[in-house]
């Protein structure tokens, strides 16, 4: 499965989750009128007097019946709508209700540091801005989660216990996993559980606070009215546990799958089943497992491992299963010998990491590119984009990575991405700085040019991604102001051309969804068909960046068509205003199905690898485009580069 037909499903999940939850509200409803009834009973019961039936009792007691439903109804439908808007902040919300804290840009914890250089790593491999990352230092388990609506408000939270029990390489496995959860929509589906699922847990609590109150009224009551507080107290109780086995159930069903699906694809972003299968193995030796001290009954969908001991549908498969889908070799009676063993193969892996790091770094030189699978590989970075990634941000200077991540630094380093290799175009840049941002503002872009030169095209998204997570902490009012200040420094030199405008979009919009994740769709409902004009403006302004009017232009286009299977006129449409068509196109483009998705970013990738190459420039084009519509392009393979075209 792709990542096309993972955001499919994950859609279909949505559906099926709103089928579930309604039936669930119906079976609380259900027996919330029957403890009515019981209640009913007591109250109008006379020794003397003749029984009424069941359909007799509920018929006489109609009305009461319906308040009672619509009373239930409304505290679900409220408590849900309640915790939903509660989330609408993003992802780092769900981390600080853990208690975990923010690790910070410049952190001097080595474990910190070294989970921030994996995150960037496998954010940069994927092609989505890098997360929040969080830490929940309280926490000895071994565990992790990722939570928000879209990769833009993502979170990604660790235990301590993770941190500090787990490798290099194991620590890997357990963000890849995580990243899985991002790239293939399964965050939205998780925030939107843990709305539906406080709904209904909410009549749980009642139900509980109800019978501990009304317990010490039955004991100091013997009178009928003791007895029927006790009743209503036993009923909603009962009530309360049909919540929780719902919830329960919605959860297991929903998650289990995606588990699995998650360590898959942990496998295929690292290539080395060790990674995630040796940080569960671990879980399984220490004594503390992935168990966490904060209440996790609205989460435990969320989380890598289990968050407590034993329970009711368990929101994990068994972690023997898990361990033998990623390792086929492994048996349960090796786990006595395997705490020994950690130490040794944390050694062991540091070495090939090293070597393999030294190989990736031989491997990257400067030419044209193949594009090879690298549409298949959409929403699976492998070991050698994550090297790639981390050689990338190893090869920044100290001054210009810390800048990027600092957030008194990172609009500077937005603009400095955007300046122009003509001395004189970028002077005028510098100027239109000064003018809108401040003379402190243009000082720090000058330092930075100066400190090292102006950043390559490989270079540009990697160094936005890592500024992502500085710039969203910013104000509003201050973004807006930033952005405005991006248009004029591309329009600097009287025009904008392509990568400039795919540029500064994508910074404005994944800022804006930050800020809004709860409006945000990842995909729609339309066919190709429907968008086919929208399509053939976006091929033909790719096609002709940079060559306009040429036989070469004509070519790609064509190529981008060719790759769809259009039929019919392949004469290029004429494009007036190209800045206003593409705003036009990508934003009816961006409600394709994801599998119409998919089709669409291989007739761009035909469209700007006409050749059948691809140099850095255009490879940014492409990833810049794509993000557009909400699909992550990952970096290219290192072992897909040929040498440079003669």
């Amino acid at each position: 499965m792709n990542f096309f037909e993972h955001q499919a499903q994950a859609r279909k999940q949505s559906r099926w989750l709103i089928i579930i939850f309604l039936l669930a509200v119906l079976a609380i409803v259900a027996a919330i009128d029957l403890v009515v009834l019981v209640a009913v009973g007591f109250i109008s019961w006379e020794p003397q007097a003749e029984s009424l039936s069941f359909a007799e009792m509920a018929s006489a007691n109609l009305p009461l019946m319906a308040g009672a439903a619509v009373a239930s109804i409304a505290v679900i439908g409220l408590a849900s709508l309640f915790k939903t808007a509660s989330l609408r902040s993003g992802g780092g919300q769900v981390a600080r209700q853990l208690g975990a804290t923010l690790v910070d840009a410049d952190t001097r914890d080595p474990l910190k540091r070294r989970l921030r250089n994996v995150v960037e790593e496998i954010a940069l491999a994927s092609g989505v801005p890098v997360p929040e990352i969080y830490v929940m230092d309280q926490e000895s388990g071994i565990n992790a989660f990722a939570a928000g609506y879209t990769p833009s408000d993502a979170a990604v939270a660790v235990t301590r216990g993770a941190l500090e029990k787990l490798n290099r390489n194991e620590l890997q496995g357990v963000i890849a996993h995580e990243f899985s959860h991002i790239l293939n929509g399964d965050m939205r589906i998780n925030i939107r559980l843990m709305g539906t699922l406080f709904g209904i847990l909410m009549l749980a609590l009642i139900g509980r606070r109800v019978l501990m109150h009304s317990h010490l009224a039955g004991r100091s009551s013997r009178d009928k009215n003791g007895a029927i507080i006790l009743a209503v107290a036993f009923g909603l109780m009962a009530v309360g546990y049909i919540g929780l086995f719902f919830g329960r159930w919605i959860k297991a069903a929903v998650s289990r799958q995606r588990e699995y699906l998650a360590d898959a694809s942990a496998v295929q972003f690292t290539r080395d089943p060790d990674s995630i299968g040796g940080a569960l193995k671990k879980i399984a030796v220490y004594s503390d497992a992935s168990y966490l001290n904060a209440d996790t009954e609205e989460i435990s969908h969320m989380l890598f491992g289990d968050g407590r001991k034993m329970h009711l549908f368990s929101t994990h498969p068994p972690l023997n299963d898990r361990i033998t889908r990623v390792d086929p070799g492994f048996r349960p009676e090796q786990l006595d010998r395997l705490a020994a063993e950690i130490e040794r193969d944390r050694l062991r892996t540091a070495k090939q990491a090293k070597k393999a790091r030294e190989r990736a770094t031989q491997a990257r030189q400067p030419g044209m590119f193949e594009a090879g699978g690298m549409i298949d590989d959409i929403g699976k970075p492998d070991w050698e984009r994550m090297l790639m990634a981390a050689t990338i941000v190893a090869g920044l200077p100290d001054n210009i990575s810390n800048a990027a991540r600092s957030s008194q630094w990172a609009p500077d380093v937005l603009f400095y991405t955007l300046l122009d290799a003509r001395e004189d175009i970028r002077e005028q840049q510098l100027l239109e700085i000064a003018r809108r941002m401040g003379e402190e503002s243009e000082g720090r872009v000058r330092a930075l040019v100066d400190a090292a030169g102006l950043p390559s095209a490989e270079q540009r998204l990697p160094l936005l991604e890592l500024a992502f997570p500085a710039l969203r902490q910013r104000p509003p009012d201050f973004l807006t102001q930033v952005l405005d200040t991006v248009k004029a420094v591309a329009a600097a030199d009287g025009r904008i051309d392509v990568f400039e405008y795919l540029l500064s979009r994508s910074v404005s919009q994944q800022l804006w969804e930050a800020h809004n994740p709860h409006r945000v769709e990842l995909a729609g409902k339309l066919e190709l068909a429907g968008v086919d004009t929208e399509t053939r403006q976006l091929l033909a302004i790719l096609a002709q960046h940079g060559d306009v009017g040429s036989e070469k232009a004509l070519n790609a286009y064509r190529a981008g068509l060719a790759e769809l299977g259009t039929n019919g006129d392949s004469t290029m449409p004429s494009i007036e205003d190209w800045v206003r068509d593409l705003d036009a196109a990508l934003a009816k483009i961006d409600r394709l199905k994801p599998t119409e998705k998919e089709k669409l970013v291989r007739a761009m990738a035909a469209v700007v690898m006409q050749d059948g190459k691809l140099d850095p420039a255009e490879l940014e084009l492409l990833r810049a485009a794509s993000e557009m519509i909400h699909v992550p392009l990952p970096m290219l393979n290192a072992a897909r580069q040929t040498s440079p075209r003669s």
